[in-house]
């Protein structure tokens, strides 16, 4: 806690404490090991006090009341070394990452109210991945003891397995091979009364990005500490979402925790408040995965050539499936022809939604993706600005449905641009955008069809009938045509009578 005026924390300004998670068994024997020994009795008893004040039964916000309260239960007196105390044991457990501390201001007054958020303990594996905690231990109760207490916290295997190298299929049953949901009636009432009881902080949905498992303790342990982006570093170890985006970006391009560091050790990556520019970072990402596949293909070819001189045969690894995140299956899109008996329709859907777009498009060749193709998707991720799900919605129509004469720039640049035009950006318009495109196209192959029939219809009567011949057949009218006739022989009769009829005409003018 960062107090700069005692006379801002005293007793008699009110606090309240927030939870969203409920202490099991072995987060309480994390507790009494694990942070105890780092932190200290009192600071894991503040620790429980902040945990009894919402019942055990339950998460959300205790009542608002003075921090009194909080002073009397911990045996504090009412004066100023009390409070000092209290902010240093508080800040013990915010330093390891059990709580988060707020200050609220009242805009009708000069008086301030403290949130004091709990987090939930770090599970076994992950406190011992993160090498700055684990560390800490060791100094505290040295290298054996944190041998042995890590082995506390798990069961071992049986002696007949733990040696063995067993055969791993998965024969879990997915979600929709067992149950079918009727997707198209929808339920008003229960939503609207899901919503009027629903706790007024509920945590914001967010889609789950990929992560490539890197800690912020393999971060800050690699990173220069004489560089002018440390201290910026060091704010995102209690950022959860700044961590999960990195993660993202690591695994997107495949970046490791040496180039995670190199880039976030570059100018203009933070900015002048210290906050990370995520786009920044994903174009220096990008630039520098494209990079490393230029010189991975060189490599590949320098290799290809001295296996083909040696007569050496190599055979490519098979890709290993992600995990599977259920789609609604009234979206599902049928399994491309390149990707037949790779996956399933369950699979394939999934990794659409969910897979970043430099994976996804990779599928659909046996080898290297064309240069091309990747700088035209690159422009669409980070130009046009495109979800990674309709980008491989995009995919899946251009190249596991199109016929391949279409596989050009300016398609697929048409394809994109007419989505940005029409507002898809989610996964579930992007289908149906793909499928009205897809019908438009059968209906216009139909109308031309028709056409063609009608034409070749109307040619074969015009040649029937001797009117017309080459082009011109069946493109314009029959007309009547003069024919030229012989000299006929005039009766003297009729002679008189067309000499009678010009007199009578001379006479009338």
């Amino acid at each position: 806690m960062r107090i700069g005026n005692m006379h801002q924390f005293t007793e008699h300004h009110r606090y309240y404490i927030y939870r969203d998670f409920s202490l099991s068994a072995v987060d309480r024997k994390m507790i009494g090991l694990i942070y105890q020994p780092m932190i200290g009795a009192f600071a894991t008893g503040l620790y429980q006090l902040f945990y009894q004040l919402v019942a055990d039964d339950r998460v959300g916000y205790s009542p608002l009341e003075p921090q009194r309260k909080l002073f009397l239960g911990l045996g504090l007196d009412m004066h100023e070394r009390a409070r000092q105390e209290f902010v240093e044991q508080a800040s013990r457990l915010e330093a390891v990452g059990l709580l988060q501390t707020s200050r609220l201001g009242i805009p009708d007054n000069d008086d301030y109210v403290y949130e004091y958020e709990l987090i939930k303990p770090l599970s076994p594996d992950e406190f011992f991945r993160n090498p700055h905690l684990m560390l800490l231990l060791r100094d505290k109760v040295g290298k054996y003891a944190v041998i042995s207490l890590r082995e506390s916290f798990y069961a071992k295997e049986a002696d007949e397995l733990a040696g063995a190298e067993l055969q791993r299929d998965n024969i879990t049953v997915p979600f929709y091979e067992l149950f079918r949901l009727n997707a198209q009636a929808v339920d008003v009432e229960l939503e609207q009364a899901l919503s009027e009881v629903a706790p007024t902080r509920s945590a914001a949905s967010k889609p789950r990005l990929e992560t490539a498992g890197i800690q912020y303790g393999e971060i800050i342990s690699r990173f220069p500490r004489n560089s002018m982006n440390r201290k910026y570093v060091e704010r995102l170890r209690g950022d959860e979402d700044q961590l999960a985006q990195l993660n993202y970006v690591a695994y997107k391009y495949g970046l490791t925790v040496v180039d995670l560091c190199r880039l976030l050790d570059e100018d203009d990556v933070f900015n002048t408040r210290g906050e990370l520019m995520m786009d920044e970072l994903q174009l220096r990402a990008s630039q520098m995965y494209r990079q490393d596949r230029k010189r991975d293909e060189d490599r590949q070819r320098m290799q290809g050539r001295m296996e083909a001189a040696s007569g050496a045969q190599t055979s490519d690894a098979s890709d290993e499936p992600l995990e599977e995140v259920a789609v609604q299956e009234e979206f599902y899109m049928e399994v491309p022809a390149q990707l037949a008996g790779r996956c399933d329709i369950h699979q394939y859907n999934m990794l659409m939604r969910n897979e970043p777009h430099t994976r996804f498009i990779a599928r659909f060749f046996p080898g290297a993706v064309p240069e091309w193709i990747i700088r035209v998707f690159e422009v669409i991720d980070l130009n046009y600005r495109l979800t990674g799900s309709v980008i491989n919605v995009l995919i899946h129509y251009v190249l596991g449905m199109n016929d391949a004469q279409r596989v050009t720039k300016t398609y697929i640049d048409a394809v994109a641009s007419n989505m940005l035009v029409k507002r898809i950006d989610s996964f579930e318009k992007a289908v149906r955008y793909v499928r009205e495109q897809v019908q438009l196209e059968k209906d216009r192959e139909l109308r031309q069809a028709g056409g063609a029939a009608g034409a070749a219809v109307s040619g074969a009567r015009g040649g029937s009938s001797g009117n017309g011949t080459g082009r011109t057949r069946g493109r314009k009218p029959a007309m009547a045509i003069v024919q030229e006739v012989g000299d006929s022989v005039v009766s003297q009769e009729e002679l008189e009578e067309m000499r009678r009829l010009a007199r009578k005409l001379d006479g009338n003018k």
